[in-house]
């Protein structure tokens, strides 16, 4: 195995951009029209409980990749890091190969500052399994169907390039659960916006006091994330109880659809906590999939 110093330029030479011209003949695999009826079902058998992803995530921890994945995308999508895409209209689906956490040298990736994960070096078995390379080329990459890579990005280093996300599918899955659940009550959302996802631990740590960010927040491992549907696009909460105002009765509107997704699918339980508009944002929801049921500022 290459050691740091070597491994680090190596992987970082493995752009999406770099990589694009080297995508194999599988990942291109027809999946509109004229595609075969196994290669349809094996996307949809990848899009989740809510039936709206977009992308798979892959990283080195897991068991190996899917046997779908490999027959769709190759082997060697399937292990080297970036974004492989297999589109066909409504039938588009990508991989996303992430770049394993080990690249990440004395609190850096190349130029992008990421910092130290609580009880990283003691040995804390929830690290992220890796980051997903983002530039601008894959910016808008759809990873479901009201959700692009860049809703989750950390708000900061505007000018480095390449960033990088963490992110897990079953978060983006639980969203896309609630806004069906929402539409199903006849509440309209045609944008859910994000006002947090994915932080990175320098990012958060200086937002960490008494009322503010928790030092081992979910946003760290790409589980969390505070949304509130802005089908207008002015930055604040609509009014979805249709009370004439908008306040913390229309983020209870979002919890409650939170509640019944939970209740429907247990394996997505997680944290969720509601929080009034500041001067700063707009009020909103946090929603995560931790993995255990935790409620606050619902009283």
């Amino acid at each position: 195995m290459l050691p740091n110093r070597l491994l680090l330029p190596r992987l970082l030479l493995l752009t999406s951009a770099a990589l694009a011209s080297d995508v194999s003949a599988q990942a291109r695999v027809e999946m509109g029209g004229g595609a075969s009826a196994d290669s349809t079902s094996a996307v949809d058998s990848l899009r989740g409980k809510s039936g709206k992803l977009f992308a798979r995530l892959v990283g080195a921890r897991r068991d190996g990749p899917l046997r779908i994945l490999q027959e769709l995308f190759g082997d060697t999508a399937t292990r080297r890091p970036g974004i492989y895409r297999a589109d066909r209209g409504s039938r588009s689906f990508a991989l996303i190969t992430m770049l394993p956490f080990q690249a990440k040298v004395a609190g850096r990736i190349g130029s992008y500052r990421v910092g130290n994960w609580p009880r990283e070096r003691s040995g804390n078995s929830d690290l992220p399994e890796g980051f997903i390379e983002i530039t601008p080329n894959n910016l808008d990459t759809q990873v479901s169907q009201h959700f692009r890579l860049r809703d989750f990005l950390t708000h900061d280093q505007a000018d480095v390039w390449p960033k990088y996300l963490v992110l897990k599918e079953s978060l983006v899955d639980k969203l896309e659960l609630v806004i069906a659940d929402l539409q199903g009550r006849g509440i309209r959302v045609k944008r859910m916006a994000v006002l947090s996802g994915f932080r990175t631990p320098q990012y958060n740590a200086p937002g960490v006091r008494a009322g503010g960010r928790a030092s081992d927040s979910r946003h760290q491992y790409g589980d969390a994330a505070d949304i509130f549907v802005d089908n207008d696009g002015n930055g604040m909460m609509d009014d979805l109880n249709h009370d004439g105002r908008v306040n913390q009765g229309d983020a209870r509107v979002i919890l409650e659809s939170v509640e019944r997704v939970e209740k429907q699918y247990p394996a997505l339980v997680g944290g969720a906590g509601l929080y009034r508009a500041t001067g700063n944002h707009a009020g909103f929801v946090h929603v995560d999939v931790r993995g255990s049921r935790a409620r606050w500022g619902t009283s």
